[in-house]
């Protein structure tokens, strides 16, 4: 799998917020989201391949007993069902975070589904051809819901700028069957505090109207926008 970063830290997001975790982020997406936050595992991909029995030694040296194996996007990585069973059965729980676009059987303990809205969409780069090809692969929901079916636990996490986005969401959940208010979470777009806290407010008040969960970008707030964290 190539990796762009393998580290210890504190999981900054979803129903798992603040326990100490491996992050194996694998460098490649399909997408090519305009607030990407890790460009050099999409935009401009960086790393090496490195063997999934190394990986998994990798992770021991560290101590967690929670691993999550982020991107870019891990399911397009050939190596991910395997590196899913090899971890699992060395009795790590382990998170995968997707934007749910490609299926892969892998044995995971919490399928963190991250679908993108119409505010990801790249229309100011590459002449718009960037745009069309994000545009038609952002949301599959067969996909989602094949997650959602499948996965022993899951949740929805959707990034929102602006309070149309809200509204979206609701169109989104509307496709999709056998989730709860609970399984869903709104995150405040943004990398650095005063962006996170302006749009906090405002999708705080979304949450309590909807029944959603808030879902802070803790690792921000902690650490700053920088890799390793």
């Amino acid at each position: 799998m190539r990796l762009a970063e393998l580290f210890h830290s504190i999981q900054g997001e979803g129903k798992l917020m603040g326990v100490p975790s491996v992050f194996v982020r694998a460098s490649g997406c399909n997408l090519r989201c305009v607030w990407c936050d890790t460009p050099y595992a999409s935009w401009e991909p960086e790393g090496q391949d490195v063997p999934v029995p190394q990986i998994a030694d990798r992770v021991a040296e560290l101590g967690a007993k929670h691993v999550v194996i982020t991107g870019g996007e891990p399911m397009i990585m050939p190596d991910i069902v395997p590196l899913c069973e090899l971890l699992q059965g060395r009795g790590y729980h382990v998170t995968v975070e997707t934007a749910a676009t490609v299926f892969a059987p892998a044995k995971l303990d919490l399928a963190s589904l991250s679908p993108k809205l119409s505010n990801s969409t790249p229309t100011d780069r590459a002449g718009g051809r960037l745009a069309a090809a994000h545009e038609k692969q952002r949301l599959n929901f067969p996909v989602i819901q094949q997650f959602i079916d499948t996965a022993p636990d899951f949740q929805l996490k959707f990034v929102i700028s602006a309070p149309g986005d809200v509204q979206e969401v609701r169109a989104v959940l509307d496709h999709l069957s056998g989730w709860s208010p609970s399984d869903v979470l709104l995150m405040p777009e943004g990398t650095d505090r005063a962006t996170l806290e302006a749009r906090s407010t405002w999708i705080a008040e979304a949450c309590k109207r909807e029944g959603f969960r808030f879902c802070p970008r803790l690792h921000v707030l902690l650490y700053g926008n920088q890799r390793g964290t």
